[in-house]
């Protein structure tokens, strides 16, 4: 079936801050539904500060006018493949919005927990715009909230790890510009159950200096940066 733990490369580069771990609860995002049960959120922040905003402006705008997304540190940064894989479903139509804001995505947030079906709305107005990945073990990758037009990859293609897929958005039920990423053993998310997995190698910060880590997973609120995978 499958190698015990799956090991695979980190899918952004540079640093950033883990908001969601299944490190620290099971199942991550508080359901198995759509394969999400080991599944991470990556953001980036300003770490020069305490509170480590996510966006250069004040904190009020979120919950007033909103925050342009061009000023989210992650939005437009690149995202890239795991493993070696051929690509099976690319979704790329959804917009992204001008900007993000509580009550827009409150609201969304709400009609899509009370009113959801996968079978009339389809797997794009949760995850906005995204890419799954099939591994030739039938291990596949999400990629959900990519923003609209940035992906480069099509349906039947043979990419290789650390080609380029598209950019971090802010599409579908999407609270702040992230990447969502999880395993699943199945192409189709709504019969789909999450996969356990580590990342080969990576380094965290601990306050002080870099500690390199292998074949582990970080927890929420850690500071991580990618290391590439020799192999």
């Amino acid at each position: 079936m499958y190698k015990s733990p799956i090991s695979i490369e980190l899918p952004l580069r540079g640093q950033w801050f883990v908001e969601v771990s299944p490190a620290d609860r099971v199942p991550s995002h508080g359901t198995d539904k759509f394969g999400l049960r080991y599944a991470f959120d990556f953001v980036q922040v300003d770490w020069q500060k305490a509170e480590h905003p996510t966006h250069d402006k004040r904190k009020l705008d979120y919950f007033t006018k909103g925050i342009p997304l061009e000023n989210y540190y992650c939005f437009g940064k690149a995202v890239y493949a795991p493993f070696t894989a051929e690509v099976v479903t690319v979704e790329d139509s959804i917009a992204d919005g001008k900007t993000a804001s509580w009550l827009n995505d409150q609201t969304s947030a709400i009609r899509n927990s009370l009113f959801f079906s996968p079978k009339k709305d389809g797997l794009k107005s949760i995850a906005g715009n995204y890419v799954i990945l099939k591994r030739k073990d039938n291990v596949y990758a999400v990629f959900a909230h990519l923003q609209k037009d940035s992906i480069t990859v099509n349906i039947g293609d043979k990419i290789q790890k650390g080609q380029f897929i598209g950019k971090v958005g802010h599409s579908g039920n999407s609270t702040e510009p992230h990447l969502h990423f999880h395993l699943m053993n199945s192409f189709n998310p709504e019969i789909a159950q999450g996969l356990p997995f580590v990342f080969k190698q990576y380094e965290k910060y601990n306050g002080s200096s870099w500690q390199k880590m292998k074949n582990e997973i970080p927890t929420a609120t850690e500071r991580i940066r990618f290391i590439r995978d020799s192999s």
